[in-house]
């Protein structure tokens, strides 16, 4: 297995957040990307968190590997019988070359050294294989609670935004695949959640961790009371459009 090399880390200390508080995947994504790959043998999953991603393409292909560089993300991620777990960095995967039917990337391709992940997307998948990464940004929901996160987003955390956010942000238009295009459906997560959910949620951006190691406070407490105004009692449905990218090599 390849040496493990140091990475961007902004989400191991909130592991156990990250699994609660992110929405799961949209639906029909998964099957989508099945049909578009050339088989069902093996599908990647590269950063794979907890395992969201990893689970939802276990349901469609024989065999899954899911990697990602933070033990802590691997520890809280649920075990499948089909998909194998390896702690590893995206720019160096222990997968066979040319072995892969789909090689994905969910919310996790801006961390990459993309020149380097875009060679081992070209050795391991197979010829025809499909390769996609997609991100989302905010959630929607009605416009008073949108522009109360967009404007805390910007105003209170904006500052500690690690750079790499700026492809969220741009909808990944600047991370070109380095193969030919297909057409992708539009998808979008969608979650009932309360108030409460919604603050967790927060709770997990990488700007709101480096906010509380640096200021040595939590920003949650600016937005906690006016959010909880807006959103009233019970739950909302929120949704967030993916941007999906996707390439056949």
């Amino acid at each position: 297995m390849p040496a493990v090399l140091s990475f961007k880390d902004h989400f191991s200390g909130g592991s156990d957040a990250y699994e609660k508080y992110r929405p799961s995947q949209a639906p029909g994504l998964f099957a989508w990307l099945a049909a578009q790959a050339p088989g069902r043998r093996l599908a990647v999953d590269v950063a794979t968190g907890n395992g969201q991603a990893a689970s939802g393409l276990a349901e469609h292909f024989d065999a899954v590997i899911a990697s990602d560089a933070s033990t802590a993300q691997l520890a809280s991620a649920r075990p499948h019988a089909r998909i194998e777990f390896r702690h590893e960095r995206a720019e160096a995967l222990s997968v066979e070359a040319q072995s892969a039917d789909l090689l994905v990337v969910a919310q996790a391709a801006h961390w990459f050294d993309w020149p380097a992940f875009c060679a081992e997307a070209r050795r391991v998948l197979r010829p025809g294989g499909l390769l996609a990464i997609w991100s989302y940004g905010q959630f929607t929901a009605t416009p008073r609670i949108e522009r109360m996160v967009a404007d805390f987003s910007r105003d209170v955390v904006g500052p500690y935004w690690p750079r790499e956010r700026r492809h969220v942000d741009e909808g990944y238009s600047k991370l070109e695949p380095p193969f030919p295009p297909v057409a992708a459906p539009n998808f979008e997560m969608q979650a009932d959640w309360d108030c409460a959910s919604a603050m967790g949620y927060l709770g997990t951006w990488s700007a709101v961790a480096r906010y509380r190691e640096r200021c040595r406070r939590d920003p949650l407490e600016l937005i906690a009371e006016p959010l909880a105004e807006a959103w009233g009692a019970g739950r909302r449905r929120l949704a967030w459009p993916l941007a999906l990218r996707a390439a056949r090599a």
